[in-house]
């Protein structure tokens, strides 16, 4: 470990919810949950409004909206999510040259490489309690709860210590005494089947699982995992903060904190990472041939699974369809920790319709938060956002029976009127933020006064 607690992690409250939340006046303080909508839907995130009544991500939408039917499900807007993800990065990234995306909404950042005048508790905590107002600053309100220490696993056990919008600095030499306490679940890779093995042993809490011996350990889950416990119990944790590296591929994968044993939640799980994988791609122009799926086993073992195509693809269909086949070949009866899926190969060009007509499946899964084309999204899926020639933009409160319903608010307007149209009304079209040096949606009218 590093002798100063010199490890940032900072990790976005709720994020897909809480940006709804930020632009979605009328559902500021309430529950939201941000998922797949249909029958087949994964929850992504849920607001902390919504997590009081034990919705969670990686939850099937059907049991959420049985726990919480009063919630806003949201389909999630992609690019909402990426401009606020865009914002923080590059805030961290102006602070210290060293910094290590997570996801969109969590990082690790080296505070060695920051102008500071030094590395004592205060100056970090100061620099680190001005970061989180930052955070809020470039992101018109959203909140962060950040850990710093000495290593990685110090800082990201400190970031969930005081969630939401918290800080928690653990000072160099106690991070044991920390530690002891807990469950043995704080370390990275005990999920319930491990946790279940460790009980079974006699072990909950980290003071205990540092009272067994090497030996013992790599006899109970496995050399490996056996060795990263061994070292964890006693905080010892030297991995280097890494920044990102050229693109050679383009990858999603979720660690989920219940072991997911079912077939056709992994399958919407990893159809919704292939779109979002898919629109990376297609955002920088990118395609490519080799699909591969990671798959973390209960018991921490982890498989790949590659399928190359015979030309290259941005297809969200192509994506789902080739992950979901790849899954099919694994057995996963035990129970399953992380899904992820990526493409490489990449390539600047595609060929079109390699797979002929899209799965109509893939549509109706469409990722909460991954912008598909207008031609292949489900019509007016709830939380999208929405302008019509006379009352300004707002985004779709529901549909059905030929009619959608928009509530007209955005996140500089008091929440708005509810107003519904036919489907196919002319006036009303989907919205999307403008590229660079396009003002064809920023002439958008704003919002008529309640």
């Amino acid at each position: 470990m590093r002798a100063q607690a010199s490890v940032l992690h900072l990790d976005l409250d709720a994020f897909f919810a809480a940006v709804e939340q930020r632009d979605k006046p009328s559902l500021r303080g309430k529950p939201v949950v941000v998922g797949g909508v249909g029958g087949r839907g994964v929850v992504a995130t849920a607001s902390y409004e919504a997590r009081k009544y034990g919705v969670r991500s990686a939850m099937s939408t059907r049991e959420a909206r049985s726990r919480c039917p009063h919630a806003a499900f949201l389909t999630g807007r992609f690019h909402a999510y990426r401009d606020s993800s865009n914002a923080v990065m590059g805030l961290l990234r102006s602070v210290s040259p060293l910094v290590e995306p997570l996801s969109l909404d969590e990082a690790f950042v080296d505070l060695e490489r920051a102008d500071l005048p030094d590395l004592d508790l205060p100056t970090v905590t100061a620099f680190a309690e001005t970061l989180r107002q930052r955070v809020r600053e470039v992101t018109d309100g959203l909140t962060a709860s950040v850990g710093v220490g000495s290593s990685k696993f110090i800082a990201k056990v400190a970031s969930e210590l005081d969630k939401p919008d918290g800080l928690t600095v653990v000072a160099p030499g106690t991070e044991v005494e920390l530690l002891r306490p807990m469950h043995v679940t704080v370390i990275p890779g005990v999920g319930p089947a491990t946790a279940e093995r460790l009980r079974r042993a006699g072990i909950h809490t980290v003071a205990e699982l540092e009272s067994v011996s090497l030996d013992e350990l790599v006899r109970l889950v496995g050399k490996a995992h056996g060795t990263g416990l061994f070292h964890l119990a006693r905080a010892d944790d030297d991995r280097p903060v890494l920044a990102e590296r050229e693109t050679k591929s383009v990858s999603v994968e979720g660690t989920y904190e219940t072991d997911l044993t079912d077939r056709k939640l992994m399958e919407g799980l990893l159809t919704r990472q292939a779109g979002e994988v898919a629109t990376r791609l297609r955002k920088h122009g990118l395609s490519g041939r080799t699909v591969t799926i990671k798959v973390r086993l209960h018991d921490f073992t982890t498989l790949n699974r590659s399928s190359t195509l015979p030309s290259p693809t941005d297809s969200t269909a192509t994506v789902a369809r080739v992950a979901r086949a790849l899954l099919a070949d694994l057995d996963t009866s035990g129970g399953v920790r992380l899904l992820g899926v990526g493409v490489s190969g990449l390539a600047d060009w595609i060929q079109d319709d390699l797979f002929g007509e899209s799965d109509p499946e893939v549509v109706e899964e469409e990722p909460a938060h991954v912008e598909a084309p207008s031609s292949r999204r489900t019509a007016w899926a709830p939380g999208i956002d929405v302008v019509h020639a006379e009352m300004g933009r707002g985004w779709v409160w529901g549909s059905g029976r030929g009619v959608v319903t928009v509530r007209f608010e955005t996140a500089d307007t008091p929440a708005g009127p509810v107003r519904s149209y036919p489907v196919d009304d002319p006036e009303l079209t989907v919205w999307r933020p403008p590229e660079p040096g396009d003002a064809e949606n920023s002439m958008a009218p704003p919002p008529r006064p309640t």
